[in-house]
């Protein structure tokens, strides 16, 4: 999956190229935080938590080395019924589906990747992979901070899928401010165990598209006031399925 510094670049890009309230962001603060919910509770990026929460059960997605989050599952659930308003708790869960959105692509180009080249198996590969993520990660030169505040705790505590719990979401707050914080050292491209900087580079833009496309559409569709699935989003936007 993306490291957390991906995911920050992918909202930074996002909002570059497009108006935050075009895309029905209305709390940007929140959108941001949003993108690190789903790994908060794996137990990794963010140490002790209050408890944890399997990745296939964050991610709705099947178990396996490489799984392929259910964003379009998620985007049903929580989000076809929920009109773009000034609510962060919408910005959140917002947040919450690009992540899975991301996590989807890297992972299935990497999946397709493995398929056509010799690669290591088990959780070697997992380790190279996810290192290549990260220095691609230190490359994007992130600056965005989150900021702990009445309408973020909240929108925290009201997810839909799990409550992400105040104690937990200042720390998920500090963690992801201390990696934007910190030194990010532009790294050698050769230093890539398995990737390459255009591999990289190329499913960046194939999910930074993804994301605007996305949700220019279902603001466009959602002024009629009623629920957009993901089939009408992507029908809108001229986005195949998953992997087509």
């Amino acid at each position: 999956m993306p490291s957390w510094n991906i995911h920050t670049a992918h909202v930074e890009r996002l909002l570059t190229r497009h108006d935050a309230q075009d895309l029905g962001i209305a709390d940007v603060n929140a959108f941001l935080f949003g993108n690190y919910v789903p790994d908060i509770y794996l137990g990794f990026m963010v140490p002790d938590t209050t408890f944890r929460i399997d990745y296939c059960l964050t991610h709705l997605a099947e178990p396996g080395l490489t799984p392929l989050p259910e964003a379009d599952r998620f985007w049903n659930s929580c989000i076809a019924r929920r009109l773009p308003t000034v609510d962060a708790r919408v910005s959140l869960t917002l947040g919450v589906w690009a992540h899975l959105v991301a996590d989807r692509i890297y992972n299935g180009n990497f999946k397709a990747f493995c398929a056509t080249h010799d690669t290591p198996r088990g959780d070697e590969l997992r380790v190279m992979k996810q290192g290549d993520f990260n220095l691609f990660g230190h490359t994007l030169g992130i600056s965005s901070l989150v900021e702990v505040t009445p309408d973020l705790l909240d929108a925290a505590n009201s997810f839909r899928q799990y409550s992400v719990l105040p104690a937990d979401a200042k720390r998920a707050v500090e963690v992801a401010n201390a990696i934007v914080c910190g030194e990010l050292a532009q790294p050698n491209h050769d230093a890539y165990q398995l990737l390459t900087d255009e591999w990289l580079t190329d499913t960046f833009d194939e999910c930074d598209g993804i994301l605007g496309r996305w949700l220019l559409a279902w603001q466009e569709l959602a002024r009629a006031g009623k629920p957009v699935k993901a089939a009408d989003v992507r029908a809108k936007a001229g986005l195949p399925a998953f992997g087509e």
